[in-house]
C-alpha cells in the first residue's frame, strides 16, 4: 500500500547514527533470539547460523505457509528445505508496496532500494531524493512489473506482496536466482501486528537490534496513547466509509481500522461485527444505524464538504457533515499523488491513534497537532 518523517523524541535517538558494511555482517551472525509479540502472520526461529522464517498467510485464504532461509552473506547455504534463501545482510532490494519504504527508511537503508514499481506514488522525502537523481528505477505497474529490467538490477531480495496464490512473475524471478520473499503485514489485526513486520525488514539488513528499538518505541507511544483514554469515560460514536458503486463500504467490526478506533475511545457503531474484511452495506442500513452519529472519519480522497456532497447529496444528511466532524486521513500527499497515511501508517500506528484520540478526547492531547488527519472544511 509513503516520507517527509516526523518523528516523537523517543524515536529520534534510534533514528540517527549508521552501521558500516562489517558491523552488520557481524550482527547478522551474532544477532539474538527475535520474539514477535503482536504479529501473528510469520514467525521467527533462530537456529545456530541462520533465521528460518515461516510466513502463516502469505495471502488471504491461503492453506500453506512459505518457508525462507536468511543465512549470513559469504557463508555456505544451510541444507534446509525453504522456498526461498536469502544471504543478510542484503545491500540491493527490490520493494513492490509503499508500505516497505519506511522499513528501509527507519533502519537507515533507504539507499539499498534499486527498484519499485509506480515510482510516482513513493511520498518519502529520503527516497524521493534517490528517485530524483535517478537512484531508483521504474519497474512498471504493480502487479505488472517489467521482469527483465528488474533482472538487469541485480537486487539481493525483492519484497513482494500478493492478494492470491498467483506467483507467476515471482516464480520467474526465483528462477533468475533472485530470492523473492511475500510481506503479508496487511493481514494483521493489531495495528501494532502490522508495525512488528520492522523485525523482519531488520534481519535481512542486519540490523535486529535496532529494529526491536525502533518497534519497542512505537509500542510505547501506542500503549501509553491508549492508556491515556482510558481517563475518559466517554465514548463518542463514530462511523467511516463512504459509497462505493452501489454499496456503502466500511470496516467490519474486528478490521484493522475498527481496533484503532476503538483503542482511541471511540464507539464505532459496527464493533458489534466480527468480520474483519470491509463490509458492503445499504447506504439506507448506514444511515439507519450511523445517522446521527458524533463523528465521520475516513472519507476516501474527498478533501472538502462540497466535494462530498457533490458526490452525493445525501451525505449531507448525516449529523458529522451538519456538524462539520468529518475527517479524512489523506493531510500528508507525496508530490506524485502517493498518501503519507497508506505508506506510513502500517509502521506508525502510534501516530495514527494520537490523531484519533486528539478529535475524538482533545483535552487528553492539548499539544498534539494532527499529523495525518484533517477536518474537511
Amino acid at each position: 500500500m509513503f516520507v517527509r518523517i516526523i518523528i516523537t523524541l523517543a524515536l529520534w535517538p534510534l533514528l540517527t547514527g549508521c552501521d558500516s558494511p562489517a558491523v552488520r555482517q557481524e550482527k547478522a551472525l551474532v544477532a539474538p533470539a527475535i520474539k514477535l509479540k503482536y504479529a501473528t502472520g510469520f514467525t521467527i526461529s533462530k537456529q545456530e547460523d541462520y533465521y528460518l522464517i515461516k510466513i502463516i498467510t502469505p495471502y488471504k485464504g491461503a492453506t500453506e505457509p512459505l518457508q525462507y532461509v536468511f543465512y549470513p552473506r559469504g557463508s555456505e547455504r544451510p541444507a534446509v528445505a525453504a522456498d526461498a534463501y536469502v544471504a543478510v545482510p542484503v545491500q540491493r532490494i527490490v520493494c513492490t508496496s509503499t508500505t516497505h519504504i519506511p522499513l528501509l527508511d527507519y533502519l537507515h537503508e533507504s539507499q539499498a532500494l534499486v527498484g519499485f514499481p509506480s515510482l510516482q506514488y513513493i511520498s518519502s522525502a529520503r527516497m524521493r531524493q534517490r528517485i530524483d537523481s535517478g537512484l531508483v528505477a521504474e519497474l512498471g505497474i504493480d502487479q505488472s512489473l517489467n521482469i527483465e529490467k528488474l533482472i538487469t538490477l541485480q537486487p539481493d531480495v525483492v519484497m513482494a506482496y500478493t492478494m492470491s496464490s498467483d506467483m507467476g512473475q515471482f516464480a520467474l524471478l526465483s528462477e533468475a536466482g533472485i530470492p523473492v520473499i511475500i510481506n503479508a503485514e496487511y493481514l494483521e489485526k493489531h495495528p501494532l501486528g502490522r508495525a512488528e513486520w520492522l523485525k523482519l525488514a531488520g534481519i535481512l539488513f542486519g540490523k535486529e537490534r535496532l529494529a526491536d528499538s525502533v518497534f519497542t518505541a512505537i509500542e510505547q507511544a501506542y500503549l501509553q496513547t491508549r492508556a491515556l483514554v482510558l481517563q475518559d469515560s466517554v465514548r463518542p460514536t463514530v462511523m467511516s466509509g463512504i459509497v462505493y458503486g452501489d454499496s456503502w463500504y466500511l470496516p467490519g467490526g474486528r478490521n484493522y481500522a475498527a481496533r484503532l478506533l476503538q483503542d482511541a475511545g471511540f464507539r464505532y457503531l459496527w464493533q458489534g461485527d466480527t468480520t474483519s474484511a470491509f463490509l458492503p452495506l445499504a447506504f439506507e442500513a448506514v444511515y439507519q444505524r450511523a445517522g446521527t452519529a458524533d463523528y465521520w472519519i475516513g472519507v476516501g480522497s474527498f478533501r472538502t464538504l462540497q466535494e462530498l456532497q457533490a458526490a452525493d447529496s445525501r451525505y449531507a444528511l448525516f449529523k458529522p457533515f451538519t456538524t462539520g466532524q468529518v475527517y479524512s486521513y489523506n493531510k500528508r500527499m507525496g508530490p506524485g499523488g502517493g498518501s503519507e497515511f497508506l505508506e506510513l501508517g502500517y509502521l506508525r500506528p502510534d501516530l495514527i491513534l494520537k490523531d484519533l484520540v486528539k478529535i475524538g478526547h482533545p483535552a487528553l492531547l492539548p499539544d498534539h497537532r494532527l499529523f495525518f488527519y484533517f477536518k474537511l472544511p
